[in-house]
């Protein structure tokens, strides 16, 4: 049984990690969040310490590091704002745990490159939660592309929209300093999906860029990418306005790839991979928080290359 402290417990991803860790075997001793609407812990683990206050959570994990060994605390689970992540996993590191992080790693970069070498300091490991990297779909769909199920470069239209209230920009989520933008906040997980399908980035363009919406082209090493995302629910399909509040869509080919179900079981898959040392690390998140880094870096222009059928609605040609 390992132990686990955590960080953002009053935020949407928590009941999955909490389930992770409970469904893996494991106990939470600790979490920290300065919002107190934390009712969700009585469901896992009633008896972990709970704080408001970081300083307080950090002193409480360092009388951990130096009593017992029972007490130790082996994983931080790390689901804050995605500004906080860096800082969040140089505390796990600094109290002898390993880091496991929701994505973004960090928001830019460059400091990657200083995370590995605390990371090689220390000798703990930092695990970054990529869990489409394990929906069996999608594995099923990577196999296929690896024994020559690809004998050129595909066509890939990407539509994700997951429509957001009002709430959404009166956030951090909203706030580009503290989120990344869309790109990042809503994309980077797909974002990573494709570069682990199809491999590299050789082209990046962007066709949209606003607060609440993005669009552009990539090319692959073995794709060429449209992709569109939003957070505006009149960007959803019209049938999709009164059924649902998201739609995802990755049509490869001209056949539309499902992986809509089957997400509730993924982020214990990743902790059972964590704990079996086959986590996801620094290298394989790389290249994903480069792209979307890039994309928020790269000027709206023009192109000859195809622009999604929901960006030329915004795009001047």
């Amino acid at each position: 049984m390992k132990n686990f402290a955590l960080t953002g417990v009053a935020g949407y991803i928590a009941p999955r990690h909490l389930k992770a860790i409970k469904d893996t075997g494991n106990r939470l001793l600790a979490a920290v969040d300065p919002h107190d609407s934390v009712g969700i812990l009585d469901s896992f683990f009633p008896e972990a310490s709970f704080f408001t206050e970081f300083e307080r959570f950090d002193r409480h994990l360092e009388k951990f590091r130096r009593g017992s060994k029972e007490n130790k605390i082996d994983f931080i689970s790390i689901f804050s704002p995605n500004h906080l992540h860096d800082a969040h996993i140089r505390l796990a590191l600094r109290v002898g745990a390993d880091a496991i992080c929701e994505k973004p790693l960090v928001i830019n970069p460059v400091n990657l490159d200083a995370l590995q070498a605390l990371e090689e300091e220390s000798g703990n490991k930092i695990n970054t939660v990529l869990q489409l990297r394990v929906h069996p779909a999608l594995i099923e769909l990577k196999n296929k592309f690896q024994s020559g199920g690809l004998k050129q470069k595909a066509n890939v239209i990407l539509t994700y929209i997951t429509s957001r209230g009002i709430w959404y920009n009166y956030s951090w989520k909203g706030n580009e300093e503290k989120s990344g933008g869309i790109v990042t906040n809503i994309g980077i997980h797909l974002f990573d999906l494709l570069i682990w399908l199809f491999g590299e980035v050789q082209v990046n363009e962007l066709h949209l860029y606003e607060r609440n919406r993005a669009g552009g082209f990539l090319e692959l090493k073995k794709a060429n990418v449209q992709w569109f995302l939003s957070i505006e629910k009149d960007d959803l399909p019209e049938a999709e306005h009164k059924k649902a509040m998201t739609y995802r869509s990755v049509n490869i080919n001209g056949e539309e790839i499902n992986f809509s179900s089957g997400f509730s079981e993924l982020h214990t898959k990743v902790y059972e991979e964590v704990l079996a040392g086959r986590g996801f690390g620094i290298n394989d998140a790389r290249p994903s928080v480069e792209l979307v880094y890039n994309i928020r870096k790269t000027p709206v222009r023009k192109s000859n290359n195809p622009v999604h059928s929901l960006a030329k609605k915004f795009f001047n040609e």
